[in-house]
């Protein structure tokens, strides 16, 4: 189990960013990724792993006036 967002999410073996951003459907054009506290860049998402019991924080960021 991992925790997304304050919610309890499943886990898969060999998951990483870009998968959990695919699989919960996550499609805002600008987005920041903190796993564990620690930023991960969107040049990353496809290699950084997400393991067993990690917290992951998805945001997405909106202009605004």
């Amino acid at each position: 189990m991992i925790t997304v967002n304050t919610e309890e999410s499943p886990w898969h073996e060999g998951m990483t960013v870009r998968a959990l951003l695919d699989e919960k459907v996550f499609t805002f054009r600008h987005i920041i990724v903190r796993v564990n506290g620690e930023y991960v860049a969107e040049e990353e998402y496809d290699r950084h792993a997400i393991n067993d019991g990690d917290d992951v924080m998805v945001l997405h960021l909106m202009a605004g006036g």
